[in-house]
């Protein structure tokens, strides 16, 4: 049949329209100047009224067609009416900016800073992968707010890794995880070439975005079959959070020219290659940033030296190696992998304070009273040898026994590093409790790390232990980053401090709430530091301490940096700053290239970045980027490991309750999952949001902190979740939990 295409209106669109419909009717942009029109004229705007300007008033076809227009641009927000007959054009929605945070389970949100997330439906989450940045506006489906995304502003990925497979017409990608919506189609020839094989682990790079009709169409670049699941987790986040880890080829030219450091860099430097610094890392440890010497003066003070590697050296502002280290903000640690924000022959070598070779350092020298008060710093470029690489497990059995004969030479063996330790375990005890007094927080948590064989594959997960040579590291720590915050105040310095504010009136208040289940009185506003001091103390010995201090310290604000000081709420300092790892924090080298600046006399070169505060919330969030990151692969670690034990059974406790069942932590491996109210007992439950309480009608209550023996039932890696199974419920007293780690904010 032929299209009937005569009309008599104007339409700016109605080539479209009749290529569209065999009998066309007004576009919506016409559609949309009419309504305008006649409103302006006073004329009422109606079905009725639209239908007879456009003389289809009796065309029974057109007239339903524009009917069911003007419906769809009502919904789309496009037209408006308030008494259910008269339109009116809508006024512009407001635009949101925000990031695609997608589900594996088909649906997704636009995360918004200033308001309540907007709903992504499954037909709208065709056009973005997780993590893109993109403008929607709000709209209504069913009642309830849901969002149209009206234009992708940028991609957070252009690479993927997922696993071939093949449907009737082509070959695809199925990404993993919160990807998993959509897949990435690629073509024969590219399978062929590359040699792959269904069920292989690979890299795809897109070559076209998806749309509303068609997926992303995309080119398999590296067959990933030799990578084991640790390394294949790995790669898959790094990809996701767009961390970059390959260097560039210039940045590795420029770190390889460096040689070992000489007579000519150390002119102008204190020369303190006699002085008994020692690091103190842990086991693992391949780049140790920081030393420490201590010695006790007439009066009972204290001299404190803490040497800080000179990564400015070598990095210097605008070079290549600056670029790169910048670009990553931090380093990222995974279970046994480092993603290093320089490359390794700075980190692991000249930059790093390895014993028994000359290296160049930043020094914060410290004079400390008897009574913990700072009487004195100074700050200033030097050379160091240092005398022992000590571990904290070392530094432990030292302070058990100081004649342990098992310890290695250079501690049992050097007097003057002996002596050093002594004076700075007495210091630390004293700083210590000055940091009690103080009002800084030490809770109770819980840290694990997991235990790899040769093959990759997970051994076992173990509790992290903490003992005074980790305390006695941070406090030096501490004292050396509040000098460089109070040095940097003073002298006006163009440098990023480390804030952490009080927590918000919303936080504090949903905190009191919480606490009041546990009998502890807490403030619903304004909360000092002492109101965390009493809750701590009132909570420290009870079997439920780790997840009472859990939700403390979800209580608080983030932490960031800004080159505006505000203080440190959870440390109780009233300036406050990083110093002390260059190696792997890039605020910190800011922050010793501003300092050298000052005390040398030499001007800093123009930094990369155009103001501190773009720098601060770049590294602000590089930070964030990487605790996710890593936080992502070891959650995801730990549910592969279950997904081995399906069926055996572990002791637990009640970490949090909620309407739909109760999540636990498992006591010895410290990994979390979920017991489905299907799970529990059969009957009815009434979830209590104030007591955080799951109520059986016949009497069965679950709540914080219960102890249970769970079932291992299922393990979904797509999702990352681990279904748990009911097995016993242990009386109050009967499980009897041992003593967790001081950890600080």
């Amino acid at each position: 049949m032929k299209k009937n295409t005569t009309t008599n209106w104007n339409d700016p669109n109605a080539k479209t329209e009749a290529d569209k419909y065999q009998n066309p009717i007004p576009s919506r942009l016409l559609l949309l100047q009419t309504v305008a029109q006649m409103t302006n004229q006073a004329k009422a705007a109606t079905v009725e009224s639209l239908a007879m300007h456009f003389d289809i008033l009796y065309d029974d076809e057109r007239f339903f067609a524009l009917n069911n227009r003007l419906k769809a641009m009502l919904r789309d927000g496009q037209l408006e009416r308030s008494d259910g007959i008269h339109f009116n054009v809508a006024p512009l929605p407001n635009v949101h900016k925000g990031t695609v945070a997608s589900t594996a389970k088909g649906f997704g949100f636009v995360v918004l800073p200033d308001m309540p997330d907007l709903f992504l439906h499954e037909k709208q989450l065709r056009l973005v992968f997780d993590g893109d940045i993109v403008e929607a506006i709000a709209t209504e489906f069913k009642g309830k707010p849901e969002a149209k995304i009206t234009q992708v502003l940028k991609r957070a990925n252009t690479e993927f890794i997922g696993t071939l497979d093949q449907d009737d017409e082509s070959y695809f990608v199925q990404l993993s995880g919160s990807n998993s919506h959509q897949p990435i189609t690629v073509t024969d020839d590219n399978v062929a070439t590359i040699n792959a094989a269904i069920g292989d682990s690979v890299k795809v790079s897109l070559i076209d975005f998806p749309t509303y009709q068609e997926y992303a169409t995309g080119k398999i670049t590296e067959l990933l079959t030799s990578l084991n699941d640790r390394e294949l987790i790995i790669e898959t986040t790094l990809h996701h959070f767009a961390i970059p880890s390959a260097f560039s080829q210039k940045t590795l030219e420029q770190a390889s020219q460096y040689q070992e450091p000489n007579e000519k860099d150390f002119v102008g430097r204190t020369d303190l290659r006699d002085l008994p610094l020692i690091t103190i890392d842990g086991e693992d440890a391949r780049d140790f940033d920081d030393a420490v010497f201590a010695q006790k003066r007439a009066g009972g003070n204290y001299r404190v030296v803490v040497a800080i590697a000179d990564v400015s050296h070598y990095v210097t502002a605008g070079s290549d190696l600056d670029i790169d280290a910048y670009d990553r903000g931090t380093s990222v640690y995974f279970p046994h992998r480092v993603i290093p924000m320089l490359p390794e022959v700075l980190s692991n070598g000249l930059c790093s304070l390895n014993p028994d070779v000359d290296r160049l350092c930043m020094v914060a020298d410290i004079c400390v009273s008897r009574f913990g008060n700072v009487t004195a710093f100074k700050f200033y470029p030097a050379v160091m040898h240092s005398k022992a690489r000590l571990t904290y497990n070392q530094v432990n059995a030292y302070f058990d026994d100081p004649s342990n004969q098992t310890l290695p030479n250079e501690l049992i063996k050097n007097s003057e590093v002996c002596k050093s330790l002594d004076t700075l375990y007495q210091l630390y005890q004293i700083l210590d409790k000055k940091r009690e007094e103080r009002g800084a927080m030490a809770f109770e948590t819980t840290e694990s790390y997991i235990i790899f064989g040769d093959d990759g594959d997970i051994l076992d997960i173990k509790k992290r232990t903490r003992g005074d040579a980790h305390k006695l590291i941070e406090e030096c720590m501490l004292l050396a980053n509040t000098c460089a915050a109070k040095f940097a105040l003073k002298n006006k310095l163009p440098v990023l401090y480390r804030n952490h504010d009080k927590p918000s009136d919303e936080k504090t208040a949903k905190l009191s709430d919480y606490l009041k289940n546990f009998g502890i009185a807490f403030p619903r506003e304004n909360p000092t530091h002492q109101d965390f001091q009493n809750a701590i103390a009132k909570t420290i010995n009870r079997p439920d301490v780790a997840i009472i201090h859990s939700m403390l310290l979800r209580s608080m604000m983030q932490a960031n940096y800004s080159p505006t000081s505000i203080g440190h709420f959870g440390l109780a300092y009233d300036e406050y700053s990083h110093f002390t790892s260059p190696i792997r924090r890039y605020p910190d080298l800011i922050l010793h290239r501003a300092i050298k600046s000052a005390v040398t006399g030499i001007k800093a070169k123009t930094p990369l970045y155009k103001t501190l505060d773009e720098a601060g919330e770049h590294t602000s969030n590089t930070e964030r980027r990487a605790e996710e990151a890593s936080r992502k692969v070891e959650t995801w670690l730990k549910c592969h490991y279950m997904s081995k034990h399906i069926g055996e059974e572990y002791t637990a406790t009640i970490s949090s309750v909620t309407s739909f069942g109760v999540f636990v932590t498992l006591d010895e491996l410290f990994i979390d999952g979920l017991i489905h109210i299907s799970n529990l007992p059969p009957q009815f439950y009434r979830f209590d949001e104030v007591s955080h309480t799951l109520i059986g009608e016949v009497g069965d209550v679950f709540a914080l902190g219960d102890a249970v023996k769970v079932k291992v039932a299922a393990v979904n890696m797509d999702t990352v979740q681990i279904d748990f199974i009911l097995v016993e419920r242990f009386a109050k007293n009967q499980l009897t939990k041992k003593p967790t780690k001081k950890a600080n904010k």
